[in-house]
């Protein structure tokens, strides 16, 4: 018995943000933008909506897909570092929208990688006997980026991911998931205002602590070698080669990386999946997203053999292996 994805769904804001408009607000241009990332625009939530709205979208659309009402969800877990509140736990709040009475809820704070630590959590459920789990990544990065910081505020963008996992008893399904961490790189990447180590101040707000800070290239190494290593694990793990799979979904952080990452395994683009150029770095939301598309896409069919593979805050990195 394993876990299978049994549908997907996405959903991202209406308001794009170009380039163009991100040179009118700092120093920096289109040129330069697309050369050191690949991203040509991004979705911003509009004001008012709220991680819990793009999740309960994107998880409608996943349950449509996979026929499954959300009064027969089991469990519910949304990966995001950009939840409604502080407390209670966003999933919650998707929980009462969906109208999951049966589903026990939790958020999943494994940044970039939540959607795949999701994946692997929801796989062991199914295994020991829970019928349908549905995983959402769902963030709104907008709110934690610094407008005034050319370095970040080209990254990010918002958006979510969805997908219904249930039982499977054929060969099709998750067969392995990879997650790691290592919290002594936990400055590579992270907002440090407003937790229990940093509460919110007058002092803070005026340090600006309360935006996502990185440091581009050291992490930008680490991503390469974790994200190849990732891989190379799960390919073993399950005695298949780079030239068995039909897709590589990566975390779609930056061009550069997903090149780099794809040249070292010897993987072709035409076997990755890109949409970063119009979305950007939606952390949680980005593996979802981009999954989703590439099943509307035609390039996942059944039977085919797809990876996934993210690194993020934490620092965590992960993978997965999914035959569809």
């Amino acid at each position: 018995m394993r876990a299978r994805i049994l549908g997907t769904g996405s959903y991202v804001p209406e308001r794009v943000l170009t380039n163009a408009d991100l040179e009118r607000m700092v120093a920096t241009s289109d040129a330069w933008i697309m050369e050191r990332t690949g991203i040509r625009e991004r979705r911003l939530a509009a004001q008012g909506e709220a991680c819990s709205n793009l999740a309960v979208q994107a998880a409608e659309r996943a349950l449509a897909a996979a026929g499954v009402a959300a009064a027969e969800l089991d469990l519910i877990l949304l990966a995001t570092c950009t939840g409604d509140y502080p407390v209670p736990s966003t999933a919650c709040l998707v929980q009462h929208r969906l109208g999951a009475v049966r589903a026990a809820a939790c958020d999943i704070g494994a940044a970039c990688c939540g959607f795949l630590y999701g994946l692997g959590v929801g796989d062991a459920y199914v295994r020991t006997g829970t019928r349908y789990v549905l995983v959402i990544g769902a963030e709104v990065m907008s709110a934690v980026t610094d407008w005034t910081d050319r370095n970040t505020c080209v990254l990010f963008g918002d958006g979510a991911g969805a997908a219904v996992l249930g039982p499977s008893e054929g060969d099709r399904g998750i067969l392995s998931s990879h997650l790691h961490s290592d919290g002594g790189l936990w400055d590579l990447i992270a907002v440090p205002g407003g937790g229990s180590r940093m509460p919110p101040s007058e002092k803070m707000v005026a340090e600006r602590q309360q935006y996502i800070k990185m440091k581009g290239n050291e992490t930008f190494k680490v991503a390469v070698k974790t994200l190849e290593d990732g891989v190379r694990e799960a390919l073993a793990a399950n005695n298949l080669t780079v030239d068995d799979l039909d897709l590589l979904v990566p975390h779609q952080a930056n061009l550069r990386i997903i090149k780099a990452v794809a040249s070292r395994l010897g993987l072709p683009l035409e076997k990755v999946m890109l949409n970063l150029e119009w979305y950007g770095n939606t952390s949680a939301a980005s593996i979802p997203l981009a999954l989703d598309e590439a099943v509307k896409a035609g390039r996942i069919t059944e039977g085919s053999l797809v990876l996934m593979e993210a690194f993020g805050a934490g620092l965590t990195w992960a993978s997965t292996v999914v035959r569809w």
